[in-house]
């Protein structure tokens, strides 16, 4: 169990912000669940001497959505992204290894790496920017920061 300091959910996804006692690298995230898109999309506020030249972190995930609960399943397949540089696709040695264990069958995999082509796709035609490719969709995603 983990405190979350908010949780808002859109019509087309669900926000969560919340503290990250215990962690080196960060001590507090803000996530988006995007359902249409097979994605959360996660802003880490480091800290000091932890940076990374990221603006977004975006899983691949399925994710199920009810009344009271939302689930996520993890793809494996993570993309870095850097507002107006580019983005960058990772951990697809996570996903082969998933399959060939068991853990996401091969039409997991196959989607897995659909989503994170049509994201990369979508991103490239709206300049690396999460927010323009987004608002495309009817989305706006709104930070503690920003």
């Amino acid at each position: 169990m983990r405190v979350v300091d908010v949780y808002t959910v859109q019509p087309w996804g669900l926000y969560m912000a919340r503290p990250t006692p215990g962690r080196v690298q960060f001590h507090y995230l803000e996530s988006w669940l995007l359902p249409s898109l097979g994605l959360r999309a996660t802003v880490f506020h480091f800290n000091p001497g932890h940076h990374r030249d990221q603006d977004f972190y975006l899983d691949v995930v399925h994710i199920r959505t009810g009344p009271t609960a939302w689930h996520t399943e993890d793809h494996y397949l993570d993309l870095v992204l850097r507002t107006g540089r580019g983005v960058e696709l990772c951990d697809v040695d996570e996903l082969l290894t998933a399959v060939r264990h068991g853990l996401l069958t091969p039409e997991g995999a196959e989607r897995a790496v659909a989503t994170a082509v049509s994201a990369i796709d979508g991103l490239a035609r709206h300049d690396y920017d999460l927010n323009r490719w987004l608002a495309g969709h009817g989305m706006t995603l709104t930070w503690r920061d920003a």
